[in-house]
């Protein structure tokens, strides 16, 4: 079908300004614009031979919605003084190359192609518009579609729907309730995208929503409700301006748009040659052109070709100093070319560019890498902007990793780099190294992102990814000269602050963190990569259940405390909860805070008996926060019924496991509220969960570090702990009746705790609280005196260390004495939690390989506790497979049962260390995660 292309013009010329690098002839005028313009006209000519053109352009004269609204387009910045130079030169060309433009007085371009657009329909013509301006998107329909200009992808309904959640055919009344801040058009104030989307969704459009306001409540809030009412106005103007204009009269005949029989370009040919195009003027003529051209912006150019002669300068020997000298490989053979004579045990520093930080949606855009020191190179794979130059196809990248992941590799968040390779079927096949681990092993309290480093050792400022990225929505977006001079930078940053910090380590006498990083930290990212990409599975409909039930309930407590108050306010603002109860209510404020009364959970639990409405306003923040805190990330972030949390082996200074996106460390362990959400995580059919927990595990390692005779006993013997410390503390008759004390000053004491917390904890005095923990320490005597000489020795040192000898270093040059004993705190904690993250690393090394082709995956680690998936029944498994031998995804079966791998994985972290007491695991079963405490 014939096509009349419609090209948004100064839409397409401002995108291409912002999208393409900064470019200029050899007499410094800008040329950024009319390259993506003839690359544009290159590009149609070559694929639409049969269509139609025509470019729409803004008119003249007092604009016919100013005079609706004359705050319309109020806020428009200054328009660039190098787009305004090239501008008038580029619609110049359009006439000189025999197109046609169009326009009308008073109205915008996008009047124009509305118009046009419904011009072609009645001739039976599919309209493609090039632009990416959402106001077009009302024109979407069966006949016409919009066409990204950067990306290529064209835009129907389906994406309409899913960037703004409502199709086409409401895209104008969508606008008109959430206006447009770019263009100055009111909207209805107060009213997004989302309450939007549900209004429309509710009545359909706006007219119906206005002619039944009397349902609003039903659909929003009283508040947003009246919102919508009061500025009904404002909406229906809003929906006047936002209206384009579709029966302006088109005088033109069809037969004029047609695409030229020869390239429109060489009507302008003179003037391509005269502006330095030469690339354009090459193919057009197929002659090579003696012009030279420069650029603003030192990296090579995209035709750049290596020189085999180049010389392997050297860094400078200054511990400060950083260079590097940038290149683009374009061909697998000249990447083969440079890899080849490498000794096999060569370090090679790699980097990849992809469109997005979220690996499962991220593409590979291209790959950087250095292993001299001196060269980096930058691989294009994937740019897509116009007039990107051929690159180097996904089959070939994918032949290139190959060769490079042969070799060992350094990274900077290596993880992500090795995600993304692994969705293109590539994993390494030598050591991996982490220039960002590294970081963290040296000073685990400093930022370590490759930026903080590069400025710490070498005093060296990175180019910024937001002035590569410049305008583009994507790296994909960005010229392949910038994109090499920034993705070589970060593959030659890897390399240098990798082996700077190696030497760094050697020379400061902390050659035991090499050693850890070699032997736990760096191949401990391949245990979680393998965890994030099994995933745990969710029951999304439990959860969706879940928020249906969470969102009722939220209603109606809403409610109860709007009639308690005998008013409307905003709940979730503190400034308008504190007016309401210390001023309206008049309770008494606990404390003042900026901005108002404080109202935070310690203050209303204070107030809990002042008045009914407490109670309510705390069972509301709690649903609130089981909501937003988990049920919606959760549905929010399953894919394919599974949620792939991202672990971070440096998120924490103790050395812990961090999570993100979403957090599953951080759900209640015993409250009713945390099983509720744990019941959602659910084994796939045929498999349970298991979990296997360490057991007090920071006491264990108080008894190891103290080697309180008591403590030593009590565990080898496999005594209750805490109600032997009962024993202790208050003799056998009370024992049982006093655990929970004994308990609390047990692990209190590792967490540093003192008197006046002990008494909040358990409800009691003071000074009973305090004479508990002088009890303690006379019945405990070498436990005192090690958490002593711990605390003398961190104030001296200015660090504590934990079993593996990981650090975490505190300043107590100008600390307070507040800050001083919190430094304290903190770093005995340090020594205990640091030291159960060591142990549990260890043992998940090498239960990773333990289970490794096997039907078992290891799925969650939340701090002393793992969670595995496994088969029911193996053995059944085993039976299924004897043919092939081969079980799901090639996993072999191993014909054990679950109890069994219970006990193996179990038996590997009681061994993995030997400490002066007995490391000891608990088992539980389920098919459930709730099912497992």
């Amino acid at each position: 079908m014939q096509q009349l292309i419609i090209i948004d013009t100064f839409g397409f010329f401002f995108r291409s300004f912002y999208a393409l690098p900064p470019l200029q002839n050899s007499q410094g005028f800008p040329t950024g614009l009319l390259t993506g313009f003839a690359n544009l006209i290159m590009r149609l000519y070559k694929s639409n031979p049969h269509d139609y053109i025509i470019f729409a352009l803004e008119g003249g004269g007092e604009s016919v919605r100013k005079q609706l609204y004359p705050d319309y387009k109020a806020n428009r910045q200054e328009t660039p003084k190098d787009l305004l130079l090239q501008l008038p030169i580029a619609i110049e060309w359009i006439e000189k190359m025999g197109l046609v433009k169009l326009m009308y007085e008073g109205y915008e371009a996008d009047d124009a192609i509305a118009s046009l657009a419904n011009f072609a329909k009645a001739k039976g013509l599919e309209t493609q518009i090039i632009s990416h301006d959402k106001d077009l998107y009302q024109l979407i329909d069966d006949s016409t579609y919009l066409l990204d200009p950067i990306k290529q992808t064209p835009i129907h309904e389906p994406e309409c729907i899913a960037k703004f959640g409502v199709p086409p055919r409401l895209f104008i009344d969508y606008q008109s309730l959430v206006g447009d801040s770019s263009d100055n058009v009111p909207g209805v104030k107060g009213i997004g995208a989302k309450t939007a989307c549900k209004l429309l969704e509710h009545f359909g459009s706006l007219d119906a929503m206005y002619a039944r306001e009397n349902e609003l409540e039903s659909v929003v809030s009283k508040r947003l409700a009246q919102l919508v009412r009061e500025q009904k106005d404002m909406a229906l103007v809003s929906r006047k301006l936002v209206t384009l204009e579709k029966n302006l009269p088109i005088n033109i005949e069809l037969k004029n748009l047609r695409m030229p029989e020869k390239n429109p370009l060489l009507g302008i040919i003179d003037e391509l040659i005269s502006y330095e195009f030469t690339k354009i003027v090459q193919r057009l003529s197929g002659e090579p052109m003696n012009v030279k051209l420069s650029r603003k912006i030192s990296s090579p150019a995209p035709d750049h070709a290596l020189d085999s002669s180049l010389e392997s300068t050297p860094p400078e020997s200054s511990n400060t100093s950083f260079r590097f000298c940038a290149h683009t490989l374009w061909d697998l053979p000249s990447i083969q070319a440079l890899l080849a004579p490498l000794p096999k045990d060569t370090k090679i520093a790699y980097d990849c560019e992809t469109t997005g930080l979220d690996t499962s949606k991220a593409e590979l855009v291209g790959f950087s890498f250095c292993f001299d020191g001196c060269n980096a190179y930058y691989v294009p794979v994937a740019h897509s902007y116009l007039g990107a130059p051929q690159q180097l196809g996904l089959e070939q990248a994918k032949l290139a990793l190959e060769l490079l992941f042969s070799f060992p590799l350094i990274g900077h968040n290596l993880k992500y780099d090795l995600k993304i390779a692994k969705k293109l079927g590539i994993t390494p096949k030598r050591e991996i190294y982490d220039s960002m681990l590294l970081a963290w092993l040296q000073d685990s309290m400093s930022k370590v992102g490759l930026d903080e480093q590069m400025k710490r050792w070498f005093g060296h400022e990175m180019i910024p990814f937001s002035k590569a990225l410049g305008d583009g929505e994507d790296f994909s977006q960005v010229a392949c000269d910038i994109a090499t001079t920034y993705a070589a930078e970060d593959a030659a940053a890897s390399f240098a602050l990798y082996h700077k910090l190696c030497k760094q380590l050697e020379s400061s006498g902390l050659s035991h963190l090499l050693h850890l990083a070699n032997t736990l930290e760096f191949p401990f990212i391949h245990v979680l990569l393998a965890m994030e990409e099994c995933g745990i599975r969710i029951d999304r409909a439990y959860f969706e259940q879940l928020s249906k039930r969470f969102s009722t309930e939220l209603t109606h407590i809403e409610q109860e405390i709007f009639t308690l108050c005998d008013e409307v306010f905003n709940l979730n603002s503190p400034k308008q909860l504190g007016a309401m109860l210390f001023e309206k209510l008049g309770l008494k404020a606990q404390r003042q805070i900026k901005g108002g009364y404080s109202t935070d959970e310690k203050t209303l639990r204070t107030l809990y008996d002042a008045h009914p409405v407490i109670p309510k306003i705390l069972e509301y923040r709690e649903i609130s926060k089981l909501e937003n805190t988990y049920v919606e990330p959760m549905l929010k972030h399953s894919n394919q019924g599974r949620i792939h949390t991202s672990f971070l082996q440096t998120g924490t200074a103790t050395g812990r496991l961090s999570s993100k996106n979403p957090n599953l460390q951080n759900i209640p362990v015993r409250s009713e509220q945390g099983k509720l959400i744990r019941a959602g995580f659910r084994a796939r059919e045929g498999y349970r969960l298991l979990s296997i927990d360490y057991s007090q595990i920071e006491l264990r390692l108080l008894a190891h570090f103290s080697k309180d005779s008591a403590l030593v006993e009590a565990f080898c013997k496999g005594l209750d702990i805490h109600l032997q410390t009962a024993r202790i503390l208050f003799g056998e008759q009370l024992a049982k009746e006093k655990r929970h004390i004994a308990k609390s000053i047990n692990f209190g004491l590792i967490y540093g705790m003192g008197a006046r917390k002990l008494s909040q904890t358990l409800g009691i005095p003071f000074n009973e609280a305090k004479a508990y923990i002088q009890s303690y320490f006379a019945a405990f005597p070498s436990v005192k005196d090690f958490l002593k000489s711990k605390e003398e020795e961190i104030a001296k040192q200015g660090y504590a260390q934990t079993l593996l000898g990981h650090r975490r270093y505190f300043d107590f040059s100008n600390a307070s004495e507040f800050m001083r004993a919190n430094y304290l705190r903190e770093g005995v904690n340090t020594i205990f939690q640091g030291s159960a993250a060591d142990l549990i690393k260890m043992a998940m090394l090498k239960i990773h390989a333990h289970i490794a082709n096997s039907h078992v995956s290891m799925l969650l680690q939340v701090h002393d506790e793992l969670i595995f998936e496994l088969p029911c029944d193996e053995r059944a498994n085993a039976r299924e497979n004897t043919l092939s031998g081969v079980g799901e995804s090639g996993q072999r079966s191993s014909n054990k049962s679950a109890q069994e791998w219970a006990q193996e994985i179990a038996h590997i972290m009681d061994t993995i260390y030997t400490l002066e007491v007995p490391l000891e695991s608990s088992i539980a079963l389920g098919d459930t995660w709730a099912e497992l405490k």
